[in-house]
């Protein structure tokens, strides 16, 4: 789910109102165009493509590897059938879930059905209609030449989980960080002060200031631009 204050909305534009942004970096990408698939970063060993689909604007990246052409698709959100299209034009092999909430896992049965992988964290592995494997913390997954280590960062869901790739700036933090603070812990079994330990400890003691940050949705932000405000989220409590 989307990071809000109480009483804010979704869409495109409250999501500049909640984060609070400001001036952004110019390493920043912004959000992606609703249900146009566009690339947004790119090295010489991996790419990054993103689209924007679904009632709640989710972003749903695909990272691909430049020499293999393997690709994982990161959080199976909605529009299945863009989705599916989308994962046999970039070599898509496996879908890895940030966390269980419904509208990062609409397009999961779809994905499965077409014989690509779903993993999930054990303790959000409830919230999918079905799965394939389990991911743990400090876990390396491959994607051809690539590899992406995994870190927990309960507080949004119990089995909140990010994914940073190793070699690059990249980490991709579902509904943990957005630009403006962290993910909304209004709901059952989310917990404020559990998310500030995951966003402190395992993001901004762990991660350079460079680091670019690609939520679940709305637009990237980067560690040096989040972290000065950490004790200003904990003070208002959201």
């Amino acid at each position: 789910m989307c990071h809000l204050p109480p009483g804010g909305t979704a869409g495109g534009a409250s999501y500049q109102r909640v984060y609070q942004t400001g001036e952004r970096p110019d390493q920043m990408c912004d959000a992606g165009v609703m249900g146009q698939l566009e690339q947004i970063w790119s090295d010489a060993a991996a790419e990054v493509h993103q689209i924007v689909v679904g009632p709640m604007d989710n972003n749903v990246y695909i990272l691909r590897c430049r020499r293999t052409g393997d690709a994982m698709l990161i959080d199976a959100a909605n529009e299945h059938e863009e989705l599916l299209e989308i994962c046999r034009q970039l070599g898509v092999n496996q879908v890895v879930e940030t966390h269980g909430h419904w509208d990062h896992i609409q397009a999961v049965p779809a994905v499965r059905e077409a014989g690509i992988s779903v993993a999930v964290t054990s303790a959000d592995a409830g919230m999918l209609p079905s799965y394939d494997l389990i991911l743990e913390d400090d876990q390396q997954l491959r994607v051809g030449d690539l590899r992406i280590t995994t870190l927990a960062t309960p507080g949004h869901t119990p089995g909140s989980i990010c994914f940073a790739v190793e070699g690059t700036n990249l980490l991709f933090t579902g509904d943990t960080l957005f630009p403006g603070g962290p993910g909304n812990t209004s709901f059952e079994n989310a917990d404020f002060d559990t998310i500030i330990q995951s966003i402190d400890r395992r993001i901004f003691a762990a991660f350079d200031a460079d680091t670019l940050v690609l939520p679940g949705h709305g637009t990237s932000t980067t560690v040096g631009n989040e972290s000065p405000h950490l004790d200003e989220w904990v003070e208002r409590g959201w």
